[in-house]
Order: structure tokens, then C-alpha cells, then sequence
């Protein structure tokens, strides 16, 4: 089986559209990718089968159980290279994205992908969760706040969860130590103000890893103080 047919299939399976433009956006992002990474480390993973799978793929399987929909307003808190962010947009053509990180260069590579797929209805932000989870103009806006790999839970619900609106979601994609940080997390929920749902276990094609997708739903607003300032979230998560 093809590298695309792999892509192709693993798209279908989660129940979304696979079009001849999906297709070829995927593979412009994945040439966009690869060529960016000579001169920026935006991922270790270059071979094409395994950017498929290990970062569209994984990606896009947040949409799982229907949590994340067309027309829903979605902010990816520290995007990267733009997962899981973009490919959901590439997916959802009517999802309202908002892409969040702290480094320029890599705002500038996702605002060049964009315009390489003509995607022209993306929101780009420079800057940090820690700031802008404060700014009215984004606080509690938002029906889901999405978060892959960036910190361990209690950090990462405090930069994400002040994003949500009460009755939204967030869906914080995670590796095999999600039980772990569950328990770690009970107190930063019951602060920030969100229950837990559900894990759902992902399986990626032709690969071993486990990946979880956990769950969360915004019951209350969040107290003003979070998230607090820069460097206080990560050297004191709320526990």
C-alpha cells in the first residue's frame, strides 16, 4: 500500500472525507514541512510514511467520538509546526481554527503553509497561553482548546482551559502515561473548572504506539488568576 493510500484509508477510518484537495494539501504540507526543518526544528520525523501517520494522522484522530465538528471554534495552545491544528482545518473546512505558539518562526512556516493551501480563515497568534488565556478578546471564547504533547497535564490544562467556553471541551491528545497524569491533574480540575469524560485509545496504522485522546468539559468559569504568569505555571503546577 501506498504512503497517500495509507493516509487515504486512515482519514476514512475516522470517518472524515479524503478528497483528491485533502490529499494533495497533506502532501504540500508534508514537502512544507520537510523543507522548513532544514533551516528550523519544527520535527524530528521527515520520512513521509511516518509524518502520515505519526503527525497528520494522529492529528486528525481527535475527532474521535465527535467532540470537534465543522462550524466549532477551535484554539490549538502551543500548535508547533501546527498539529494538532492544522490538519483538522485541512479535514473540517468550516472549523475556526486559532493557532497559538510562542515562537515566530514558527507562526511564519503555519501562515506559509496556509497560504500555500489557500487556507485563508486561520487565526495565527504569536505569543504565549499564559497571556493571551487573560485577553478578553480570547478568554473563555473558544468551544474547544486542543493541546498535543507540550507539558505534562496540570500545566497543560492551565494554559488551555481558560481558552473554553462553559459547556465546551478540551481534548488534550496524549502518549501512554495518561493514566498517570490523570491522577497527577484531579486538583487542577476541580480549580480551573472542568470535569474529566472519557480516555479514548487511538490506534494509527502500522504502528505500535499508544496514543490516548483525554477528554475534559468545561463546567464552570475559570477563576480570573489563571492562568498565572509566565514561568510560575511550569515550575508550580496547581496540585
Amino acid at each position: 500500500m501506498s504512503n497517500i493510500d495509507i493516509l487515504k484509508n486512515g482519514i476514512e477510518d475516522f470517518g472524515l472525507e479524503a478528497n483528491e484537495k485533502v490529499l494533495s494539501d497533506f502532501q504540500e504540507y508534508k514537502e512544507l514541512l520537510v523543507e522548513w526543518n532544514q533551516k528550523m526544528n519544527l520535527t524530528g520525523i521527515e520520512d513521509e510514511k511516518e509524518v502520515f501517520i505519526k503527525h497528520f494522522l494522529d492529528s486528525i484522530s481527535a475527532v474521535t467520538k465527535g467532540y470537534i465538528q465543522n462550524g466549532m471554534s477551535l484554539i490549538d495552545v502551543g500548535t508547533g509546526a501546527g498539529f494538532p491544528g492544522m490538519p483538522l482545518r485541512i479535514c473540517l473546512p468550516e472549523l475556526k481554527v486559532t493557532l497559538l505558539d510562542s515562537l515566530n518562526k514558527r507562526i511564519n512556516f503555519l501562515q506559509e503553509v496556509a497560504s500555500k493551501l489557500s487556507i485563508d480563515d486561520i487565526e495565527f497568534i504569536h505569543g504565549r497561553a499564559e497571556d493571551f488565556g487573560k485577553n478578553e478578546d480570547y478568554r473563555e471564547k473558544f468551544d474547544i482548546a486542543t493541546a498535543r504533547a507540550v507539558a505534562g497535564l496540570p500545566v497543560l490544562m492551565e494554559f488551555c482551559v481558560p481558552f473554553i467556553k462553559v459547556g465546551g471541551y478540551f481534548v488534550c491528545l496524549k502518549g501512554p502515561n495518561a493514566n498517570l497524569e490523570l491522577e497527577e491533574s484531579k486538583k487542577a480540575m476541580e480549580v480551573l473548572g472542568v470535569e474529566y469524560i472519557e480516555k479514548i485509545d487511538v490506534k494509527l496504522p502500522e504502528i505500535d504506539l499508544n496514543h490516548n485522546i483525554l477528554i475534559f468539559k468545561k463546567i464552570k468559569n475559570t477563576p480570573n488568576k489563571y492562568p498565572r504568569k509566565a514561568g510560575k505555571v511550569s515550575k508550580n503546577p496547581i496540585k
